[in-house]
């Protein structure tokens, strides 16, 4: 019986083996079930730039920008995108990383050192040159009314200017250096995830400097971003998500909610009007809860675009809800449910 023991105990260790690769690679993705339905549609913008963001100046007509100097409009809420182009040097290729309106006031923000005003609901573009000293580079822009903005650079400098660009107020003093994600919360305060994903930092109107705070696991973060009451989220590599319990205090988080493993993480969060939770990834990965993260479901449509989701852009526009899923090389999802 030795003998037939110690023949057993590879062959069983190989099995094991295999049963956990077979797990991870795509056993557990069963455990979540699948929607019978989606509020979202497949769009192929026929581009191989990538989409990065949205805004509109009203419930139909709105902008699109990305990567190769990327910029479309639509004038029937998203369903349909045509080609625009910007006075722009040819021999520059410009990323329009973020845009955004108010009313017809508008403004897009870009890289290589690009800031773009409109005045006219997007008719007309006029570039605003920016001070060479300006720490780091333009990464993302509010409109906040007629001529006025906020805008955030990569570093974490934050200006504000009230006449539609001309000159611009420091509202921080000191960057909170490099970073891989940065949103703006809806009473202007900001969130951070550094170059590294190694810690992540806030900053709210009236401080002079970003608050530093260490990451909770060691799990290198991903992103990070406001929950609809203020509380934050984030997202951490090992697709692992966390959800802030309170609004004062930046360093209490929920254990990590892991609804799924299938190789892949998550990029980005969202919250739909009904109070659903939205998280999309790699590999077409999107998932929803309606239970506050309890259960999840995956998302039937997402599998028709082979493509990596990096971004959500929810937006109300004269009480039209606009919502996009961004992806990668002209690929995204749009919201089509009524709200």
């Amino acid at each position: 019986m030795p003998g037939m023991s110690s023949l057993l105990k590879p062959l069983i260790q190989l099995v094991l083996v295999a049963c956990i690769g077979f797990g991870l690679g795509g056993c557990v993705t069963t455990r979540v079930p699948m929607a019978t339905s989606s509020p979202w549609q497949v769009v192929d913008l026929n581009t191989d730039a990538n989409p990065l963001d949205v805004a509109f100046t009203s419930a139909d007509h709105g902008f699109l920008v990305g990567s190769n100097r990327l910029i479309l409009e639509t004038n029937d809420g998203g369903s349909s995108w045509n080609e625009r182009s910007l006075d722009l040097p040819d021999e520059e290729n410009f990323r329009l990383l973020s845009i955004a309106f108010e009313g017809d006031d508008g403004w897009i923000a870009g890289q290589p050192g690009l800031l773009m005003h409109t005045t006219d609901g997007g008719q007309n573009w006029t570039r605003l040159f920016l001070d060479t000293k300006l720490p780091g580079e333009p990464y993302l822009i509010t409109a906040l009314g007629p001529d006025s903005a906020e805008l955030a650079t990569n570093v974490g400098a934050v200006y504000r200017t009230r006449d539609g660009g001309g000159s611009w107020e420091a509202k921080v003093s000191d960057a909170a250096g490099a970073v891989r994600d940065l949103r703006r919360g809806a009473d202007g305060s900001y969130v951070s995830v550094s170059s590294l994903g190694n810690f992540y930092a806030t900053w709210t109107p009236g401080q002079d400097v970003w608050q530093v705070h260490q990451r909770v696991s060691s799990q290198r973060l991903q992103s990070i971003g406001y929950q609809p009451d203020g509380n934050l989220w984030m997202v951490a590599r090992g697709a692992q998500i966390r959800l802030n319990d309170t609004a004062e205090d930046f360093e209490s988080w929920s254990k990590p909610i892991i609804p799924i493993t299938n190789g892949y993480g998550y990029m980005d969060m969202a919250w739909s009007k009904d109070g659903a939770i939205w998280a999309g990834g790699g590999n077409g990965t999107l998932l929803v809860s309606r239970d506050g993260g309890d259960s999840w479901e995956r998302d039937p449509e997402s599998r028709q675009a082979p493509t990596n989701f990096n971004r959500f852009v929810f937006n109300d526009s004269q009480g039209q809800e606009h919502a996009f899923l961004l992806g990668e090389r002209g690929l995204m999802l749009h919201w089509t449910a009524v709200s």
